[in-house]
């Protein structure tokens, strides 16, 4: 097997310093315990894909240049008349990163896409599922430098989702604020250590 000689940055930083950070922080007996990200999702609703199948091809092109993975669509479960939807119609677009695909994305949404959000304060830090995964989302596609301004036709949001290996909230809160996530109200990292 030939070795991996290239390591995202977050990657290195997680075995380097978050590890050691949590398992002094939670007292675990080895490293193995330590929480770990183990994919994020990224899935996004298209409104108004019942009456114009293009919609859906736009969002899975967008979503494959953000996560540089193919995007697949998601399909309706049900029939529903009201809305003029019929079972495994494409309404939808969804990407699942892992691995150096996963650790690089998250790098790009830290340190470039959600700087330019405006009047950006830091991400909510309440949207922990109870089973330390972490969903948030994101209004407008265009913070992605990825995506060309001027091919955009219309503003829209998506969803993404941590999944980690955390069994609570707080694991996972502080596996992602280690990882450098820069939510609401929490000290910057390393800034605790500093006061000693």
């Amino acid at each position: 097997m030939a070795t991996k000689t290239y390591t995202p940055r977050l990657e290195d930083k997680y075995k380097k310093e978050v590890v050691p950070a949590l398992v002094k922080k939670f007292g675990y007996k080895t490293v193995m315990q330590a929480p770990k990200l183990e994919k994020i999702c990224l899935n996004r609703g298209v409104n108004g894909a019942v009456t114009d199948k293009k919609l859906v091809d736009i969002a899975l092109d967008e979503l494959t240049t953000i996560s540089g993975q193919k995007a697949v669509s998601t399909m309706s479960k049900k029939d529903i008349s009201n809305f003029k939807l019929r079972k495994h119609m494409p309404i939808g677009a969804r990407v699942t990163l892992r691995g150096d695909k996963m650790f690089e994305f998250l790098d790009r949404l830290i340190a470039v896409a959600l700087p330019r959000v405006r009047d950006f304060k830091g991400v909510n830090e309440k949207s922990f599922d109870g089973r330390g995964n972490y969903t948030m989302g994101v209004t407008e596609q265009i913070i992605f430098p990825e995506i060309d301004i001027d091919k955009v036709n219309k503003i829209t949001g998506l969803d993404i989702t941590f999944v980690t290996t955390a069994n609570t909230d707080e694991e996972a809160y502080e596996l992602l604020r280690e990882l450098g996530m820069p939510f609401r109200n929490a000290p910057k990292p390393n800034q605790e250590n500093n006061n000693n």
